[in-house]
């Protein structure tokens, strides 16, 4: 016999003892039991490869989602905050409103009521348009207040539209008295200032005791508004003397800086009597 022969039946009777061949615990065949744990040994890192790239595109697949939820979640906030708003605008508008309702209801001259579609802010040129004009029955001068008090008058009138001058205007002009009238003496006449919102009254004497949060109306002197329409109250005032007129700082009690719709009284002065346009009446050359 040849020694590979030999060589080669010893290694075919080891493999068929190592195959046959049996723990003695479990009774498993030995070359399982190896295989098995060969296959262990390569299928461990590859598991564990492999489960933490699923881990990996499975984190970003859920990040995703969450930002897609998120961006979901802040657009329907948005929407919400939109709702609340338009919600808060439309509570704002219908109080306005039901004022301007219960003005209507109170004056005793006819109301039309306008809403603001155009602002001047200058401090110069104190001016507001309403979208009413002479087609609504606006003519020059009628006076314009909120629930408030007064706003202004009527300088220029189109056919639809009308522009408003506020008392915040320094040319305004307007007769005005401290206190109910027919309590007080204390006349003067308001216009404008360089500060917004606050008005002055001038000419009131000093004489006269005028106290800050008194408030000031209309006296029906100036032959435009009609005696009683709140215009504001006192904030501050500097003392005159028996000599010096006072100097009287009013703010506004219409709300000038925020209103949105305002009334138009339908007034007109009524007409003076034929000895006063007379003495007024320009002399001939």
């Amino acid at each position: 016999m040849t020694p590979w022969l030999v060589v080669v039946l010893l290694l075919g009777n080891f493999l068929l003892m190592a195959f046959d061949a049996r723990q003695v615990t479990s009774g498993q065949r030995i070359i399982r039991v190896w295989a098995q744990t060969a296959a262990d040994f390569v299928q461990s890192p590859v598991t564990t490869v492999t489960a933490g790239v699923s881990n990996y595109f499975s984190s970003f697949a859920n990040l995703r989602t969450a930002q897609s939820e998120n961006d979901e979640l802040k657009q329907r906030i948005q929407e919400l905050e939109v709702e609340v708003k338009g919600s808060s605008d439309l509570v704002a508008e219908n109080e306005r409103l039901r004022g301007l309702l219960d003005l209507k209801a109170a004056s005793k001259y006819k109301v039309l009521n306008a809403r603001i579609i155009g602002r001047d802010p200058s401090v110069w040129f104190d001016s507001s348009i309403v979208n009413r004009g002479s087609m609504d029955g606006i003519k020059l001068n009628m006076p314009v207040v909120t629930n408030g008090g007064l706003v202004g008058r009527v300088t220029a009138v189109g056919p639809l539209t009308a522009q408003v001058d506020l008392i915040t205007r320094d040319k305004s002009g307007v007769g005005g008295v401290v206190g109910e009238i027919g309590g007080s003496n204390a006349l003067g006449v308001i216009s404008g200032t360089s500060k917004q919102n606050v008005v002055e009254m001038r000419y009131v004497a000093g004489s006269i005791d005028v106290q800050v949060g008194q408030i000031v109306y209309t006296s029906g002197q100036d032959g435009i508004y009609p005696a009683g329409l709140k215009i504001g109250e006192i904030v501050e005032v500097v003392s005159g003397s028996a000599t010096t007129p006072h100097k009287i700082f009013l703010r506004p009690s219409s709300g000038l800086d925020s209103m949105q719709e305002v009334a138009i009284l339908l007034y007109e002065p009524p007409a003076k009597p034929e000895f006063e346009q007379t003495l007024t009446a320009p002399k001939k050359k």
